[in-house]
């Protein structure tokens, strides 16, 4: 199982530091994810990251301003957003695919799934 939080309300061009907590029954290695769905509209690829964290892949409307990492020892996997903007308002959903250690970007490859943590950015 998979434990997301750190979501929040922020202004635009603030921080946020998102935290995905998996529990022993979870291997600690494995692909993981960060996805997101705004209102209204389908859940989108966010970031991704091997199960070394050697790896790590983003969507372009965030590249540059969000930072994929994770602490295998500790089974966690963070999301730290910068510079955020109205746009990235969003239920923001952490993923995982144990038994895979390369990059996963597509959500249909993934098999354990938070319960997300929102996210909204306004003045």
């Amino acid at each position: 199982q998979l434990q997301a939080s750190g979501g929040g309300l922020v202004q635009p061009g603030g921080s946020l530091r998102l935290s995905c907590a998996a529990s022993r029954r979870t291997a600690s290695g494995g692909a993981r994810a960060w996805f997101r769905q705004a209102p209204g509209k389908e859940r989108e690829f966010v970031a991704a990251i091997s199960g070394s964290g050697g790896t790590t892949r983003y969507a372009g409307s965030v590249e540059g301003r969000f930072t994929i990492s994770r602490d295998n020892a500790k089974n966690t996997m963070f999301l730290q957003m910068n510079s955020l903007k109205h746009e990235d308002t969003a239920v923001y959903y952490c993923a995982a695919r144990p038994d895979y250690l390369g990059v996963l970007t597509q959500s249909i490859n993934y098999n354990y799934w938070g319960q997300g943590t929102q996210v909204t950015v306004s003045s």
